[in-house]
């Protein structure tokens, strides 16, 4: 009887603290829907029905009238903007009020793994960025492109080999082998073979980052929900060791030295050479207003979470991507036959062979994959988090530090007003006749701005060459299985995937 009264004690105090706290947006006057004690507008995600895409896209579909609106993720209030000026107030205007991505909920207590360009905030985030950048220009990526051609050469390969015996292709497993062997090569100078090995080690941590667990999911809910309780359980723990020891192993190859491969290792251990960085603070300032200076090390560690995020970004992003586009290419066959000639006319300049200047010039494959992109963006939203109170002039509104603004890139690319018969598979939307600058805004698969996509041209570069592979060799079909519209899988988090895989028929292309 003591347990119950004091479950029932607690069950009170958290219905009471929700229903006091659930007052921001009715205070601003900006539309929600009627949020419920503990969990706000959010149980579908915590129940694992509904994705973070798909709920921020309901929003957005709810309120056709508003340039935004509200949504509480249990107690915390977000703003889902609707309106493409906003946008562009947060992610550039205004971006130095918005710069945290809001992931790292505790400030204080950052786990090793998430302390990545892509997690990190601040000046952490800004002296990373500062360093890295120079390691995605055009002559570092033309460098690495044998590379990519040797890992899409064996693509072509083994799709052969599978459409040769007659079998349905999931052609989200074969581009994400690809992928990994992609990273494996250009990242960390190994050769995974995640093509020809089933049990490849590389491509299982693949597929390990991206399944998150009943104990992931508890942890995350806990994070939202009881943030003193879940902040002494780390949400990347069970890939933490994974990750430590490949750095560890790697570097160790290299006697912590360069090796000349053109990798991402090589670039890590080039910038820690460099020394200590150095650079302005983006989040303290000098009693005269300017910036203070920021300093950052290097160090084993953190070098270990910028593989993590180089392999989970590269790894995840582009197979999708490349699969959902394959998939609109097998019900699309006018457009499949357009995307073959371009390829086969360009490869005819270049000796049938793939190489860095040849994809470039693979114009309508380009406009091919933006469309594929546009329909299904692998991160279906961009999200900010609000650093002090900022005003938003278009809703007559400030919004204070902590709340996060949500940006619903699955919608917004989706909605008839911006992109007319956005249901249409139409890569001809991104030819310079067609493109609309006024969608900059609408159309952001990379983001924009100062946090846009740093591997934006690398990610472009692979995935081109990976879809040019198999579509100058066979012709997509959907397969009896294949469902014309896939479900997204509900427990998608940053990076929305399809459940059940997207199976498809290769057919080899004859004569050519």
């Amino acid at each position: 009887m003591i347990v119950l009264a004091i479950l029932l004690v607690i069950l009170a105090l958290f219905y009471y603290y929700n229903k006091n706290s659930y007052k921001y947006w009715e205070s601003k006057g900006i539309k929600h829907d009627k949020p419920v004690p503990i969990f706000g507008n959010n149980f579908r995600n915590f129940a694992s029905k509904k994705s973070v895409t798909e709920l921020a896209a309901e929003t957005y579909w709810k309120y056709p009238n508003e340039k935004a609106a509200g949504f509480y993720r249990a107690g915390r209030p977000e703003l889902v903007v609707r309106d493409p000026e906003i946008i562009k107030r947060i992610l550039t205007t205004d971006f130095l009020n918005y710069y945290p991505r809001g992931l790292n909920i505790h400030k204080d207590n950052i786990e090793p793994i998430m302390r990545n360009l892509f997690f990190a905030d601040g000046d952490l985030w800004r002296l990373l960025r500062q360093r890295m950048t120079p390691a995605f220009t055009s002559g570092k990526l033309k460098a690495m492109f044998p590379l990519i051609v040797e890992r899409a050469e064996k693509l072509q390969a083994c799709a052969l080999s599978a459409a040769a015996a007659g079998n349905t292709i999931d052609a989200r497993e074969l581009m994400a082998r690809y992928t990994t062997d992609f990273i494996g090569a250009c990242g960390f100078g190994l050769d995974a073979d995640s093509l020809n090995q089933d049990d490849s080690e590389f491509r299982k941590l693949g597929a390990k980052i991206f399944k998150p667990t009943i104990r992931d999911i508890l942890v995350a809910i806990l994070n939202l929900v009881v943030p003193s309780v879940g902040k002494h359980f780390k949400i990347f723990q069970r890939i933490e060791s994974d990750i430590l020891t490949l750095t560890k192993e790697i570097l160790h190859q290299r006697n912590y030295e360069p090796a000349g491969r053109n990798d991402f290792v090589d670039l890590l251990l080039e910038c820690k050479k460099k020394g200590l960085i150095v650079g302005e603070s983006i989040e303290r300032k000098k009693p005269d207003g300017s910036p203070e200076t920021a300093t950052l090390e290097l160090d084993d560690a953190l070098m270990a979470a910028q593989i993590f995020v180089f392999f989970a970004a590269g790894f995840e992003t582009s197979s999708s991507a490349t699969s959902f586009t394959l998939h609109m290419l097998a019900y699309n066959p006018e457009v499949q036959k357009k995307v073959q000639e371009d390829i086969d006319r360009v490869l005819s300049k270049y000796d049938n062979k793939l190489s860095y200047d040849a994809v470039k010039e693979m114009t309508y494959l380009d406009w091919t994959f933006k469309e594929g992109m546009r329909i299904f963006p692998s991160l279906g939203f961009l999200m900010r988090e609000c650093v002090r109170t900022t005003p938003i002039p278009e809703l007559n509104i400030s919004v204070d530090a902590g709340v996060r603004v949500f940006i619903p890139i699955q919608a917004l690319q989706n909605d008839p007003q911006y992109f007319e018969e956005p249901e249409k598979f139409r890569p001809e939307r991104f030819s310079p006749e067609e493109l609309n600058d006024a969608n900059k805004y609408i159309y952001l698969p990379f983001g924009i701005g100062p946090r846009a996509c740093i591997g934006e041209r690398l990610g472009l570069m692979q995935s081109l060459a990976g879809l040019a592979a198999i579509l100058s060799r066979f012709t997509v079909e959907p397969a009896p299985e294949t469902k014309r519209y896939p479900a997204v899988n509900p427990r998608s988090g940053i990076v929305q995937s399809v459940k059940d895989g997207l199976p498809l028929h290769f057919k080899e292309r004859k004569g050519i």
